[in-house]
């Protein structure tokens, strides 16, 4: 018997647990430097603003509480306003002020699950995470340090948020209920973030997995604001909407977050503990012994890689678009008969203005998330070539043009088809809702085609990205979180026009209730074309990576 046999037993269990997380510190220290620009950069513009920009805008636009009353029943008053930033709960200058930083909880979810997909999946996916645990780091040591990241670079958003807060003329204690809730909702995140890591061997279906989470989250925080409200409580935004900042605060409604992100992460190590480094919990299923006559061809194996996502996203945006059109009909009935409600009713134009604000707003968040499937999408051609598949395909009689081709028509097509869909959908429960289908359909459906100028965009912004600086091809998704930013934003954060300009959904003609404008449409589907031809111009002139 050797020594190494007798000295197996002497290892107490103890140890052997205390090894599965050797190396965190190590590992924390290396994402810290991986993200020291990236990460900074979204705690404080997901911070800094509350106090500068949020709350002395409203403070200088309406100073009196009378002003900021007659602010609150026009926005009570449009379900559309409710749906995308949530209700204001009174007429103080910490309610109002920071109504419209309801998104941030949105937003820091985005930027959370951006932040552990990266240090987690994305490194198996690259082989990174399995040249690091052949080191002495333990087996959870890599989730536990994206986890410390995520979560610390939460609650640094929410201290430095607060802080802000409590200089200005606000409630000390609206100010830290609002921090603590904003960090409660990037923790619930990074914690789905980090089960997702588990389901899936991909990176990309680990974020759309993530991301359809938050999708289907605000879906049902936006509906339940607009109308029904037992749905916010399903949502960890509208939990932390539900906090009440500035409104006799509900401090209890904060051990929702921590219970769900307990919870959610006990589970990420229990699935992560079931699983093999580099594989998912969702099983890939063999092939079959030959090809399908689908798959000759690069077009072929195009659809083959890219049709499972396509799926599932077209059938989340379906599912949006069922709340969507459910809701709209009685979107009126809601508000109630109170004289200032009735009043801006009545000038907004009735029930039928209300409606068709809701369905063009509606239909503009689902843009934003029908753009993110264009951005994954296009990132394929990245993933391919970082992998080195690309090089295999493109020793056969392919042109470096067709195969990239072979991404990119999937990259617009598919969210194309995605948001048509949803759109039919979306009409079809809004017309039968009215009995009138035949007559909400069409305006329905032009909502959502009106869409496809500006979601195309990002599309062909990632693939000149890809075309012009490989390396840096995932920055599509940090312009697509300034897009967002911009979108809700942008008109309280004293940018100048020109940066307000940039974001391409402020220029989708607002149908149905406005008038058709082809002028914006031709300028974005030339400036998509352009896009697309500098990208594929530069990929065929540069080296593969």
């Amino acid at each position: 018997m050797t020594t190494a046999t007798l000295a197996r037993p002497q290892h107490s269990t103890a140890a052997a647990k205390t090894s599965e997380f050797a190396g965190t510190g190590q590992l924390l220290r290396l994402a810290l430097r991986r993200d020291r620009i990236i990460l900074p950069l979204w705690v404080l513009l997901l911070s800094v603003p509350l106090a500068s920009v949020y709350i002395g805008s409203i403070d200088s636009v309406y100073p009196s509480q009378a002003d900021r009353a007659s602010f609150m029943n026009s926005i009570m008053g449009s379900p559309a306003q409710r749906a995308m930033y949530g209700v204001i709960d009174n007429d103080s200058l910490g309610a109002v002020g920071i109504w419209k930083a309801g998104m941030f909880h949105t937003l820091i979810a985005v930027a959370v699950i951006l932040t552990v997909i990266r240090h987690t999946r994305a490194d198996e996916e690259t082989g990174r995470a399995e040249l690091l645990e052949s080191t002495a780091v333990g087996r959870s040591a890599n989730l536990t340090a994206a986890l410390i990241l995520s979560f610390g670079a939460c609650l640094a958003t929410g201290l430095i948020g607060t802080t802000g807060l409590l200089t200005t003329d606000v409630s000390p204690a609206g100010s830290v209920a609002f921090g603590l809730a904003l960090a409660g909702s990037g923790i619930v995140f990074g914690a789905v973030a980090a089960v997702a890591a588990q389901l899936s061997a991909g990176a990309r279906i680990a974020r759309m997995i993530a991301f359809g989470a938050v999708g289907a989250t605000f879906a049902l925080r936006a509906v339940g604001d607009a109308g029904n409200g037992v749905l916010t409580w399903l949502s960890p935004q509208g939990w932390s909407l539900q906090v009440r900042p500035y409104a006799q605060e509900r401090w209890w409604v904060l051990l929702l977050h921590l219970a769900t992100a307990a919870v959610l992460t006990i589970g990420a190590y229990a699935l992560l503990r079931r699983r093999d480094l580099g594989a998912g919990l969702i099983a890939e299923r063999p092939g079959r012994p030959g090809a399908a006559a689908t798959l000759t061809g690069v077009f072929g194996l195009g659809w083959r890689l890219h049709r499972g996502v396509l799926l599932v996203a077209t059938t989340g945006l379906c599912l949006y678009a069922v709340l969507i059109g459910s809701v709209v009909h009685n979107i009126g009935d809601e508000l109630g008969d109170s004289a200032a409600v009735t009043d801006v009713f009545t000038r907004m134009g009735g029930s039928q203005a209300l409606e068709e604000s809701f369905i063009t707003l509606a239909f503009t968040m689902l843009a934003v998330g029908t753009a993110a499937l264009a951005i994954s999408a296009s990132l394929r051609l990245h993933n391919e070539e970082s992998a080195l598949r690309c090089e295999s395909v493109l020793t056969a009689a392919v042109s470096r043009t067709r195969w990239a081709a072979s991404h990119i028509i999937f990259a617009l097509i598919g969210p194309a088809v995605a948001i048509t869909v949803a759109g039919f959908v979306a009409g079809i429960v809004y017309g039968l809702a009215a009995d009138d289908i035949g007559g909400k359909l069409p305006g329905v459906l032009g909502a959502a085609l009106i869409q496809l100028p500006a979601i195309w965009m990002l599309a062909a912004l990632t693939v000149a990205l890809f075309g012009l600086v490989p390396r840096f091809t995932p920055m599509a998704w940090g312009v697509l979180v300034g897009f967002i930013a911009l979108l809700l934003l942008g008109s309280i954060s004293g940018c100048p026009q020109w940066v307000l300009d940039l974001e391409p959904f402020a220029h989708t003609p607002r149908v149905p209730g406005q008038e058709f404008q082809a002028g914006p449409v031709i300028w974005m589907l030339l400036i998509d074309l352009a896009l697309l031809i500098v990208g594929l111009t530069a990929f065929r002139r540069r080296d593969l990576r």
